[in-house]
């Protein structure tokens, strides 16, 4: 069962941000940032009350004229509506109510979702400003006064959110390898899923896209179940290039979250940009197994040792996911495609693996005669026990003698080590350590 996911809707300087991150900072448990995530962090893992959802600010676009604020209100809104179990919908209480607020109420009204209409900047619930009641116009229903800056009602807004999502969110089948083909657009994402059914003739008819804004394919391979997922990527361009990018990360993100396993694919004549990381950093945080999937190859230049030095030059660029095996492959002239999905059942299978208990203690014993646990003002890290407490991704519960001791560095070692042990090629490690006596969450 994949997470809710929650869309935060509105035009400019109305707030989207500044709830976002009161959101993610002060009232939620969130995953450490990651390298490769946007700067300006559109998307977070996010809980509250013990239900887990994804929450997407689709904010942050500047624009010079009234009317490419309009545009881009528009195509906020659409993505929103494409992929999003619920969507806030905040407006500024202070500015009141707008065209463009207006528009935008009308499109969400037609989505059939859950909309949950948020005023910001009121500062005092208890004394409403006049213009307050003119957002019922909207017919989204009763407004909720908030300050995302003071932090006024949040708990409230999330409460109605939490109670708004679906009882069973996109439950799958379980006996398929969901597989996302994410990345920018026009690297071949749809040309891969299409090369692959092309030579495939276990096929069954495609399944409509679904409110996520992607195309769900099911398909056999060597007697395995998998359900390709082509993100379509953005309909069409936005006038503001930056936004270009933001969307297609956005878009990406629905199908992460629905996902086992992540081709990331980048266009190997281009080389890796920044968008890629950033999709790539989505991915990562988000715990799924990943493959790196170069295409194009064929475009690309050969010299000795040409692919073993652009392999090198994409680890060193991804290094925070250092464990996505690279694969290279030319859609065009069909090299390597089935590479792709018999790794994608590697890694998946890697995701999913649990360490027998016994194994694991006997390999952290190893690895703590090989290199000393560190030490701080004459107190040494002490692991009395450790077991696998989950997988998808693998999850590893440490109990310690003091959280401050177990430095990055050691623990970045005891992962390699797990890794030399257990293999874990494809798949994201987790660590939770909890001090002698603590009680498991």
């Amino acid at each position: 069962m994949s997470k809710p996911i929650v869309a935060v809707v509105g035009r400019p300087n109305v707030g989207k941000s500044t709830f976002f991150n009161r959101i993610v900072g002060r009232r939620v448990s969130i995953v450490e940032d990651t390298p490769g995530v946007t700067r300006d962090r559109i998307y977070a893992e996010a809980q509250w009350n013990g239900i887990d959802f994804a929450l997407i600010d689709t904010g942050g676009i500047e624009a010079s004229t009234d009317d490419v604020i309009l545009s881009q209100m528009r195509e906020q809104a659409q993505t929103a509506m494409d992929m999003a179990d619920v969507i806030l919908f905040i407006v500024d209480g202070k500015e009141g109510l707008t065209i463009a607020d207006e528009e935008v109420g009308q499109m969400l009204r037609r989505t059939g979702k859950k909309v949950v209409l948020v005023v910001n900047k009121i500062d005092n619930p208890r004394k409403l400003p006049d213009n307050f009641y003119d957002f019922y116009e909207l017919g989204i229903g009763e407004p909720i006064a908030i300050s995302a800056a003071n932090m006024l009602n949040l708990g409230d807004v999330l409460d109605l959110i939490v109670d708004s999502f679906p009882e069973d969110t996109y439950d799958e089948d379980e006996d398929s390898i969901k597989v996302a083909v994410i990345g920018k657009p026009n690297v071949g994402k749809s040309s891969l899923i299409n090369a692959l059914l092309n030579e495939n003739r276990v096929i069954v008819s495609p399944i409509a896209g679904t409110t996520r804004d992607s195309i769900d394919t099911p398909f056999k391979w060597q007697g395995d179940n998998y359900i390709l997922i082509d993100t379509a990527g953005i309909r069409r361009q936005s006038r503001v290039n930056e936004d270009i990018e933001k969307y297609s990360v956005i878009r990406a993100v629905a199908a992460i979250e629905r996902s086992d396993v992540c081709l990331l694919m980048i266009d190997g004549a281009e080389g890796l940009t920044e968008q890629d990381k950033k999709i790539a950093g989505v991915a990562h945080e988000a715990g799924k197994a990943i493959i790196v999937v170069v295409n194009k190859w064929d475009l690309v230049e050969k010299e000795t040792n040409t692919m073993s030095r652009y392999k090198k030059e994409l680890q060193s660029e991804l290094q925070f996911m250092s464990y996505a095996p690279i694969l290279f492959i030319s859609v065009k002239d069909r090299q390597r495609l089935f590479n792709v999905i018999d790794m994608a059942k590697y890694v998946s299978e890697n995701s999913a693996m649990r360490v027998p208990t016994g194994q694991l203690n006997s390999l952290i014993i190893d690895a703590t005669m090989m290199k000393q646990p560190p030490s701080d003002k004459g107190k040494r890290l002490k692991i009395y026990y450790a077991t696998q407490v989950g997988v998808k991704p693998p999850l590893f519960s440490f109990q310690i003698n003091k959280r401050e001791l177990m430095h990055f560095s050691y623990a970045r070692y005891l992962e390699n080590k797990i890794r030399e042990g257990f293999g874990f090629e494809g798949t994201s490690i987790k660590f939770v350590f909890r001090e002698k006596g603590e009680k498991q969450e």
